[in-house]
């Protein structure tokens, strides 16, 4: 039984890393679902201060994510329209990966400010910011993710043993 909750927690980690990427899956809490699978098997190979730290940190990065792109963009004098903009970019760049997911957000924003009004070079630092608070919040995705992998990784010789 104990093999059924590594592969089911290795494919919410796989899930989960593809979700750090990808805007519609929340990356990090996939991860972490995997963890509580892993939780399941016996001897349980995390001890609950370790489980609640790391549901801390996954709710932290989830809320941040979704904060570091409207503040980059905003940071960088952009508008609402830049927001949604932006938004609507990253929607788009989704079915153009793994590019669109770059140019997406920058390129809606730009266009966003555009319509809202403003002139190209308020509008590209708009474009700017949101293409870099995405990054970072991909970025601060892919580390916290990476590290539910590694641990669940260590983790396996302790369940099969």
């Amino acid at each position: 039984m104990d093999i059924l909750w590594i592969v089911l927690a290795g494919l919410f980690m796989f899930v989960g890393l593809v979700g750090c990427i990808v805007p519609i899956l929340p990356g990090p809490p996939i991860a972490y679902i995997g963890l509580l699978l892993m939780q399941l098997a016996d001897p349980r190979p995390f001890t609950m201060n370790f489980m609640l730290m790391m549901a801390t940190i996954v709710v932290a990065v989830t809320v941040v994510d979704n904060v570091i792109p409207v503040y980059g963009t905003k940071k960088m004098g952009g508008s609402k329209k830049g927001v949604w903009g932006a938004t609507i970019g990253l929607i788009i760049g989704l079915f153009f990966a793994p590019i669109g997911l770059i140019v997406g957000p920058f390129a809606g924003a730009f266009i966003g400010e555009m319509l809202g009004g403003q002139d190209s070079r308020t509008a590209m630092k708009s474009g700017f910011g949101s293409l870099l608070g995405f990054l970072m919040g991909t970025g601060l995705k892919l580390i916290v993710s990476g590290w539910i992998v590694a641990r669940y990784i260590g983790a396996i010789p302790l369940v099969l043993n």
